[in-house]
């Protein structure tokens, strides 16, 4: 019987370290998401500040800003240049379009049914008779 309890015991010992390591792993996970988070704040909230220091500052920067201040002026003239490129090219495919492709009017009759019998099918084999069907 004691080798029992022993084996007992020492499935319950490993039991007891199984949860306390769960434990430990799920705070490790909740911590470093938590960090994460943190880390995004701080990523914001420097975006924030770089946005309010070139709006404040960009067109007369300190010495230490003047070429990431003008890396964004260019490229905030790029996409100026960009979006007035792509109206351009949209509004001349409007008129090429007109130019290519005049709009055609047709006069298509509505499709009849193939037979005047009550079936309607295409396939129809029977006579028609001619007369109206209510």
């Amino acid at each position: 019987m004691a080798f029992f309890d022993e084996l007992k015991e020492r499935a319950a010992d490993l039991g007891r370290a199984g949860v306390a390591k769960s434990k430990q792993v799920a705070e490790i996970t909740k911590l470093s998401l938590n960090n994460a988070g943190e880390e995004d704040t701080i990523k914001k909230a420097y975006t924030e500040i770089g946005r309010l220091y070139y709006a404040e500052r960009g067109m007369a920067p300190e010495a230490a800003y003047v070429a990431l201040c003008e890396k964004i002026t260019a490229a905030k003239t790029n996409i100026e240049e960009n979006k007035a490129r792509i109206a351009q090219l949209k509004d001349d495919g409007k008129s090429v379009e007109e130019e290519v492709v005049p709009p055609v009017e047709t006069e298509v009759p509505a499709e009849e049914p193939a037979c005047t019998c009550t079936c309607e099918t295409e396939t129809c084999t029977e006579e028609s008779d001619d007369t109206p069907q209510e």
